[in-house]
């Protein structure tokens, strides 16, 4: 008598009754092969090419992501593999959270869940599988890191001679635990009501920071990054070679008045207690990741669990583009042709500026919509202190504060309408162009609302280099992000590079300051307002190009 099986994900894997790590290896595939078709993950293997790529620089180069005082290691793959590693360890558990924190919405909006929930897989099996699932995917990622390792050894020239061992022992041992601990951190996040949204990915930043911040100190708990032991090593080999060190161990990315010295490293011998503490640091991580299995609903309705899909998601699901028909109960199959919705195109075109305010009004209605009154709050007390403090308080402290507050309203831009399913009845607005601009708009009016305030002390304080700097962040900060969701059609790509980018606004970078933040009171920024509006204006371009031309119906005979 043979069992029947049950499909787990659009994938094609199932999970029937054989052993546990079977089951567990076709729900973690199956969850793979969902993930590696969507454009986010394509744009996270390019961002994981660029790191490596920045993580060996020229070796005349003034800007560095490793350093030990003066000095560097000479490009061989022992130090070309740590460099990588170490910026590996430092920014994928940023950015990867953002990739795989969907795993247990995906299988919510599909109706997959439900479907598990009738198979003998235990909740524990579920949360196991999509622990593998979230790891396997970050270390397609290592992957794609360890390869762009060898490509830049031998682009850089001073050491043609592949080690293999040293190259990929410390993605090993520093980079894959802590891509174990941001697969776990993302399920658990998705597990909690509190963090499964926006939310999460904000808090997640700051968590990250600490961790980055506190996991480099020798002290750390479990290693923390695992950046110790490499470094102790290096400054054996430099006393070793009787080389004197002026300066302290630095991790990020780094500007020299004058390029590093270089030295000799052959790699790192790891302590005993140096690989018990990652293996710890591993299982603690899965032990985080199945502590949810204890108050997880199981996708069961009764117990909040699976909310469903909107009727426009499983229009999506069904068929892109295409509306399904009603189930014929009796008979013989009748086969149903449905025309695609972008025939609810207008037929004839509406002129351009005719409705194209009521385009933007309804588009920041849209983006607006839900908003609880804690954010309302929130935006009027920062304005309220923008009014208190002094002009110069309000340019460098008041506008980033007023500029991170909305930042989970701007990831909509470009992003609602893929996940939330009406891509396709989007075929009756006036113009494709026409709603990507009013989009914008929209985003400008809430960009342009929420830092009114600090424009207004510039502008009364006569500070015309601090208002231009303002109206090019007020352009920049829409445009980036409608075109990041557009292009990965999910709100977390903006999240997930927002924050950095601001945070090293507020810390003081002028070299990436598209506000004005940290621009001398009544001077130019180091970062030109023009190329601000400019980057802008390419990005709004690029969507509008990407939007398409106007269309119409077609003739009906």
């Amino acid at each position: 008598m043979s069992v029947g099986r049950v499909p787990v994900s659009p994938g094609g894997f199932r999970v029937g009754i054989g052993s546990l790590p079977v089951r567990l290896g076709r729900l973690a595939l199956g969850d793979v092969r969902d993930r590696v078709r969507r454009p986010a993950y394509a744009v996270t293997l390019l961002a994981a090419v660029l790191l490596g790529y920045l993580a060996v620089p020229q070796p005349t180069s003034h800007w560095v992501i490793l350093q030990i005082g003066d000095f560097r290691g000479t490009y061989n793959s022992a130090y070309v593999g740590v460099a990588t590693a170490l910026a590996a360890a430092l920014w994928l558990p940023l950015a990867g959270f953002y990739v795989v924190r969907n795993a247990l919405v995906r299988d919510e909006r599909s109706g997959v869940g439900r479907l598990l929930a009738a198979t003998p897989l235990r909740t524990t099996g579920y949360f196991a599988g999509k622990l593998l699932s979230n790891v396997l995917v970050l270390v397609s990622m290592l992957g794609v890191l360890a390869v762009t390792a060898v490509v830049m050894q031998l682009a850089r020239g001073e050491s043609y001679r592949i080690d293999p061992v040293a190259l990929l022992k410390p993605f090993v041992l520093i980079a894959l635990p802590l891509m174990v601990v941001t697969g776990a951190a993302a399920l658990l996040f998705e597990s909690l009501p509190v963090l499964r949204g926006g939310v999460g990915n904000v808090v997640w930043f700051f968590v990250w920071l600490a961790l980055v911040l506190g996991g480099q100190r020798p002290d750390a708990p479990l290693g923390g990054i695992g950046v110790h032991g490499a470094v102790a090593s290096m400054a054996d080999d430099l006393a070793a070679q009787h080389t004197r060190v002026t300066g302290e161990f630095s991790l990020g990315f780094t500007y020299l008045e004058q390029p590093l010295r270089t030295f000799v490293w052959h790699g790192f011998t790891p302590e005993q207690g140096f690989v018990l503490g990652r293996v710890a640091l591993v299982l603690a991580a899965v032990a985080l990741a199945l502590l949810p299995a204890l108050w997880f609903g199981r996708f069961d309705p009764a117990r909040g669990g699976a909310r469903g899909a909107t009727a426009g998601q499983r229009v999506q699901e069904a068929a892109p583009g295409t509306v399904p028909g009603p189930p014929q109960p009796h008979g013989p199959t009748v086969t149903t042709v449905h025309r695609p919705l972008s025939f609810l195109s207008p037929a004839t075109a509406t002129p351009p500026g005719a409705t194209y305010h009521r385009l933007v009004l309804g588009e920041l209605r849209i983006l607006l919509q839900g908003v609880a009154w804690w954010w309302w709050t929130g935006a009027a007390l920062i304005s309220i202190a923008g009014l208190c403090v002094p002009t110069a308080g309000a340019a460098r402290v008041v506008l980033p504060l007023a500029w991170i507050w909305p930042v989970l309203i701007w990831s909509r831009l470009g992003a609602q309408r893929h996940e939330h399913g009406v891509q396709a009845l989007l075929g009756s607005y006036p113009a494709a162009r026409h709603r990507a601009l009013a989009e914008w708009s929209a985003g400008f009016a809430l960009t342009a609302a929420t830092g009114s305030v600090p424009l207004l002390r510039l502008a009364m304080a006569g500070d015309w280099q601090g208002v231009a700097s303002w109206a090019g962040g007020a352009v920049f900060i829409p445009a980036l992000a409608l075109a990041l969701g557009s292009l990965s059609r999910t709100h977390r790509l903006f999240q997930a590079l927002y924050l950095p980018l601001w945070y090293c606004v507020f810390n003081g970078l002028p070299l990436l300051d598209y506000m004005g933040a940290t621009r001398p009171e009544g001077r130019p920024a180091a970062l030109s307002p023009l190329l601000v509006a400019g980057l802008a204006a390419l990005l709004l371009a690029g969507v509008v190009a990407a939007a398409g031309p106007l269309r119409r119906a077609p003739a009906v005979s």
